[in-house]
């Protein structure tokens, strides 16, 4: 299990992904968030700053209180104290209806214009590798008031065109979304394991905003397949506070999502990963006032 001193200035890159993509939530906004390092940052907001912030999982459950990380839309504790246990026909129409603020998606590839890609590798009728597909990331990024986009920063990921558009960003430029009357605004950010991109009001083209500490506009060049733009007054991404990181590390206390751990667990291992779970955040519901 994860564990060790809460030091924002060893915080993982996946953690300063997770802190920058939490901090773009507002308290009473409404969030439909994917599963894994999406939900991750939604239930962080939740619990650090925005406890009114009210999560939508695509499997229909609204507003959940979950005492541990749902690992798949049917998950059993995606229903736990939740508001309503409806339908993906529902959450889906509110979304199109405009009614959710925010949206929360991630990718195998987005290019310069938020296009993400989450269908193939290579040529869509002869793929090199043939990805999940979309879930609901189209849907979401097609009606978003706000899209968050969350990657890993590498160059592979971030072609100057995604090999497929799985989930439209502002497709080829201005006036692309409108032309084909999508509903949603489109990206507002795409946040990464180095930084934060917004996209330029006239052109439509990702910047670099903002970089984490320890990062340098050159490393992130790097990792990108254009021409990357750089804001005039570029940021410096603040550090995790100790909170925050305590939470995440919380959330995610075998490390799948934030170290990348994947594999099987045994039984016992399983049982004591629930029950550390489930007294935490019933402890954390309860200090912040979201169940009595």
């Amino acid at each position: 299990m994860m564990s060790g001193e809460l030091i924002p200035e060893k915080a993982l890159p996946t953690e300063m992904l997770v802190a920058a993509t939490m901090r773009e939530l507002k308290d009473k906004e409404t969030i439909f968030a994917g599963i894994g390092i999406p939900l991750i940052a939604a239930l962080a907001a939740k619990l650090a700053h925005a406890p009114r912030l009210t999560i939508i999982v695509e499997g229909g459950a609204i507003d959940p209180q979950p005492r541990r990380l749902m690992m798949g839309v049917a998950d059993d504790s995606c229903l736990e104290r939740v508001v309503s246990a409806d339908s993906m026909i529902r959450v889906f129409s509110d979304q199109q209806s405009r009614l959710i603020d925010v949206g929360v998606i991630s990718g195998a590839q987005v290019d310069k214009y938020g296009n993400v890609n989450s269908t193939v590798i290579g040529d869509y009728k002869k793929p090199e590798v043939r990805l999940t597909g979309s879930g609901g990331a189209c849907d979401i990024a097609c009606s978003a008031q706000r899209l968050l986009i969350m990657m890993r920063q590498e160059k592979r990921r971030f072609p100057e065109k995604v090999d497929f558009i799985t989930s439209p960003g502002f497709i080829d430029g201005p006036g692309a979304r409108e032309k084909l009357k999508l509903r949603g605004k489109g990206p507002a950010a795409v946040i990464t394991t180095m930084g934060i991109f917004r996209f330029d009001e006239k052109t439509k083209e990702m910047y670099l905003d903002s970089i984490h500490p320890g990062i340098t506009v050159d490393m992130v060049k790097q990792n990108v397949g254009w021409n990357l733009k750089v804001a005039d007054e570029l940021k410096t991404t603040p550090w995790p506070t100790v909170d925050e990181l305590r939470i995440m590390r919380a959330l995610d206390p075998l490390g799948f999502f934030l170290q990348l751990k994947i594999g099987l667990l045994d039984f016992d291992t399983y049982i004591a990963y629930l029950d550390k779970c489930y007294d935490t955040f019933n402890k954390y519901y309860c200090e912040r006032g979201i169940i009595p």
